[in-house]
């Protein structure tokens, strides 16, 4: 059984997104060093296509499981969860002008860097407002957390098997 799943019980929805964001924000920073370095636009095209796909995942889990959890729980702040659908159908629309472009495009990189901005914005606004309501709330995040980790697995999946 050396191949287990990458996630444990400990791991709550909160601890899963948080980690998905670091993720996201180191292949970003390693997009803009490859930019830096004038390096190639094979390893831009793979490296901007990882980023939207982990993010599309990520976007989805949020959208199925976790926002709808987090507007039964935030009824004050269910603008929170409004702002952040917003953010998601920008940051999709760019996503796709990334795909459907190639390195060569004079925008490219400014797509993705864009697209970075965006994430980074939307980052902070889930942890820094949007997480700790969630957490002084009575969500069960551990039982949210197990639901989206094996969602998200299967996400992953779906996608391996499509490329």
């Amino acid at each position: 059984m050396a191949n287990t799943p990458k996630t444990t019980a400990s791991t709550d929805a909160i601890q899963l997104l948080t980690a998905d964001h670091k993720e996201v924000k180191a292949l970003f920073k390693a997009y803009e060093q490859l930019v830096e370095a004038e390096g190639d636009d094979e390893e831009k095209q793979q490296l901007a296509l990882e980023i939207c796909t982990k993010l599309t995942v990520h976007a989805t889990v949020e959208e199925e499981l976790f926002y709808p959890a987090a507007r039964d729980v935030l009824e004050d702040d269910e603008d929170l969860v409004d702002e952040a659908d917003v953010e998601h159908a920008c940051a999709k629309d760019l996503m796709a002008q990334i795909m459907q472009s190639a390195p060569e495009d004079p925008l490219y990189d400014a797509k993705v860097k864009v697209l970075g901005e965006y994430i980074d914005h939307h980052v902070k606004e889930e942890e820094g407002e949007m997480f700790p309501k969630i957490k002084k709330s009575d969500l069960d995040v551990e039982a949210l957390g197990e639901e989206m980790a094996q969602r998200k697995e299967e996400l992953l999946a779906e996608m391996e098997e499509a490329q």
